[in-house]
């Protein structure tokens, strides 16, 4: 079955590029929208970042499906006419360009808005739009610096890098929910709404229990790699066969499960430094290492098995291969110019089917058939 596509007949005019609006946009286009994408005559510049994917870049592949792609310069008059009849058209407008640079050519948002008053404009910028910080360039791993993610993150002996777009992933989504709310008010009220993200505020959200956690302490979060700050045991062990397993206690009673079906030590809860969970973190390389003993006499298979007897909560540590092989990943295939590339599917999964993905556009690919449209 097919599923509903319950955004069919919006215009979407998204001048976005690298990771964060195309996010939003694309999300849009999955749920029906037809959304144009207005490049530079250059491209999306994220379309040279890699091309691993059947020669194209992952990134443009995973963020660009069912749109159209155009190129204009709106330095000339007349691709700025085009653009500017596509938006009084539109139904929602998307720009990640520098701060200030449209509406220095008089296509700013709330210009746009009061000249269409049912339009939603969606600016996505790095740390928003006023202060000294509005002009910095703003790439995803300096936002995972400037708002501590980077800092939490990683191993003792220093701060790492997310390993994924974070902070561009989060500011999409935001934006997204965001456009999906002003369309329904505009169901009800007629008037659309602006809307502005940033990735820092994106990622504030997400820092929102390490930042409490430092101001009820005065410390930051200890980077502990794969451990968890606050709670012992939780983190990862080394099978006999060279497997890393991920176990996480929650609560006394999983711990003692753990010690009496997993360890074969139910009198472990008792003992000094094994206790309560505080009592475990004050002691972490105590008790991490008796748990480690245990996971070195046994094979993953061996490990599974207690670990479901026990009743542990526990994974594998996979590498992308092992994502690749998991059971439960979904893909399916999204065309490109040069062939299907299978993608993960989206993680809502709906009662009504899925939907079919649109193909990724080729630079310009739909210029000429836009241009024929808008009357450019």
């Amino acid at each position: 079955m097919s599923g509903s596509r319950p955004l069919e007949g919006l215009l979407v005019v998204a001048m976005d590029q690298a990771v964060a609006a195309p996010y939003c946009a694309s999300r849009l286009a999955d749920a029906g929208a037809r959304v144009i994408k207005v490049e530079r005559p250059e491209g999306d510049f994220a379309r040279g970042y890699d091309t691993v994917a059947n020669g194209l870049s992952s990134y443009f592949v995973w963020l660009n499906r069912g749109k159209e792609s155009i190129c204009l310069d709106i330095k000339k008059p007349e691709d700025k006419a085009l653009l500017e009849r596509m938006i009084a058209r539109a139904d929602v407008f998307i720009q990640n360009l520098a701060p200030g640079a449209l509406k220095r050519a008089g296509l700013g948002s709330a210009e746009l808005r009061a000249r269409h008053p049912r339009l939603i404009t969606v600016d996505i910028s790095g740390y928003g739009e006023e202060g000294d910080y509005a002009t910095m360039k703003a790439y995803d791993l300096l936002v995972q610096a400037e708002s501590g993610l980077a800092y939490i993150t990683g191993r003792p002996e220093g701060p790492g890098r997310v390993g994924v777009s974070a902070c561009d992933i989060a500011c999409g989504m935001h934006a997204y929910a965001a456009v999906l709310e002003a369309l329904l008010s505009r169901a009800i009220t007629g008037q659309g709404k602006g809307i502005s993200v940033s990735l820092f505020d994106g990622m504030a959200d997400w820092m929102t229990v390490p930042l409490l956690q430092y101001e009820g302490t005065g410390k930051n979060p200890p980077r502990i790699g794969l451990a968890h700050p606050s709670i012992c045991p939780y983190g990862a062990f080394r099978t006999k066969d060279g497997h890393d397993v991920l176990i996480a206690i929650q609560n006394e009673r999983e711990w003692a499960s753990f010690c009496a079906h997993f360890l074969e030590e139910p009198e472990l809860p008792q003992k000094p430094g094994f206790t309560v969970n505080n009592d475990r973190v004050a002691h972490r390389p105590m008790v991490d290492g008796h748990i480690a003993r245990m996971f070195a006499t046994l094979t993953r298979e061996e490990c599974a098995a207690k670990l479901r007897r026990a009743n542990t909560a526990y994974g594998f540590v996979n590498d992308c291969g092992g994502l690749q092989k998991h059971p439960v990943l979904k893909r399916a295939p999204v065309q490109t110019e040069k062939g299907p590339v299978q993608i993960a599917l989206p993680p809502a999964r709906l009662s009504d089917g899925l939907r079919p993905f649109g193909a990724v556009p080729a630079l310009g690919e739909h210029g000429a058939a836009i241009r024929a449209e808008f009357g450019g």
